[in-house]
């Protein structure tokens, strides 16, 4: 190749820009011309977008500037929404242009998996942008104005949250921290307010400890939340839910937190998926294509019992640690690097002052495990933008 290779990532989440600040770091002035390209500004921190959702933090400490954390002599920020991937003519299509690689990341994150329940797309919100969260929080707030001028909906007043798993238990629990201060707020009777969490699999948080399981749904239902478990959604009309078990909540807030697929850019790119996503190779590529590197949400890795190791931001770190090797390493001609996942431990927060976590075989719950939120978000500022980021978003 007598031109220097060219790398485009697509998408500045957790595992493109980690990426990104991980070749800056190992690449020479002039060994590869790198591209980043996103359709905002800013990168945020999809495991804190519970709270502004919620209304509990503001969404300006969810999100960084990218040109804060990429050095611009070594990186190239395009900010545009990407159309298409072409992986044989080895472009992207973007609103404004087409941009030509030599090697593709793909970190362009999921959308959310309906499971094909008729009215979700329409009629549920759900958690996953900055400008979502703003939305969710304003819906919120507006409904107990609402409720003031017609005080028979109680529908107004009924929350439903679709799914059990770590977005939608830490929701539930930022949302029952922010009724008290609504209800004082708008002279609302906190006994007219209904918090549900529909969960269809046999357990909330499957999977996690069930030990901490229990201690979580203790401490979520002394603060008002009502679950439903083992119990599916039938449908999400504009009115509320209809249950599999033929209950009807009437609610004029569905926040769906149900589940995420890949990206539909790799269905329509030609790309063998499952639910959107690519079963990698032990390198993290695209199946069929050593040049294209798939990560986050967009791709599976299965775990030592063959099952899929679930999307985290743990994980999409990782992989972008390992990437970013291999991508060095591919244009120096040098070893390469398998993917393995090394579980740093899990915590999940359940509103203020409480969380659940397993730190190595350590189960931790209650004050110590909110404290090992904090610990875990800090970390992960500090991975991306130093001290200087810490300093500016990292509070205690």
């Amino acid at each position: 190749m007598s031109r220097i290779p060219r790398i485009v990532i697509l998408g500045a989440g957790y595992g493109g820009i980690v990426t990104a600040i991980r070749l800056q770091k190992e690449l020479n002035y002039n060994e590869a011309d790198v591209t980043l390209v996103n359709k905002h500004d800013y990168h945020y921190i999809t495991t804190h977008l519970h709270m502004p959702a919620a209304g509990t933090d503001n969404p300006e400490n969810a999100r960084v500037n990218i040109l804060k954390l990429i050095d611009e002599f070594k990186i190239d920020f395009v900010k545009s929404t990407v159309v298409q991937i072409r992986p044989q003519e080895k472009k992207v299509i973007l609103e404004e242009g087409t941009l030509s690689y030599d090697y593709l990341v793909v970190g362009l994150g999921g959308e959310p998996e309906t499971f094909g329940i008729p009215g979700l797309k329409e009629n549920a919100l759900s958690i996953r942008s900055i400008n979502s969260v703003r939305f969710i929080r304003e819906h919120i707030e507006y409904q107990f104005a609402r409720f003031k001028r017609e005080p028979n909906r109680l529908d107004y007043l009924t929350f439903v949250v679709g799914g059990a798993g770590f977005t939608g238990i830490e929701f539930v629990g930022e949302l029952a921290d922010r009724i008290p201060q609504l209800c004082k707020e708008f002279d609302v009777d906190p006994s007219l307010v209904k918090i549900y969490n529909v969960e269809a699999a046999p357990t909330a948080l499957p999977g996690f400890d069930p030990e901490l399981v229990e201690y979580a749904m203790n401490v979520l239902q002394n603060k008002g939340v009502t679950f439903k478990i083992a119990t599916a959604i039938k449908e999400c009309t504009p009115d509320g839910v209809s249950l599999a078990t033929g209950e009807e909540i009437k609610s004029a807030t569905v926040v769906w937190t149900g589940g995420v697929r890949g990206n539909h850019m790799l269905d329509d790119a030609g790309f063998e998926t499952m639910r959107g996503r690519i079963k990698v190779d032990e390198q993290l590529r695209a199946p069929g294509h050593d040049n294209i590197y798939i990560l986050g949400d967009c791709s599976i890795v299965l775990n030592p019992e063959g099952r899929p190791y679930p999307p985290t931001a743990q994980i999409s770190m990782q992989q972008a640690d390992v990437c970013a090797h291999n991508l060095v390493a591919s244009i120096r001609g040098e070893q390469m690097k398998n993917f393995v996942f090394q579980s740093k431990g899990t915590v999940a927060s359940l509103g203020r002052g409480e969380a659940i976590g397993i730190v190595g075989s350590r189960k931790i719950k209650g004050g110590l495990a909110a404290v090992m939120k904090k610990v875990i978000d800090v970390r992960y500022l500090y991975i991306i933008g130093g001290i200087p980021l810490v300093l500016k978003k990292g509070r205690f």
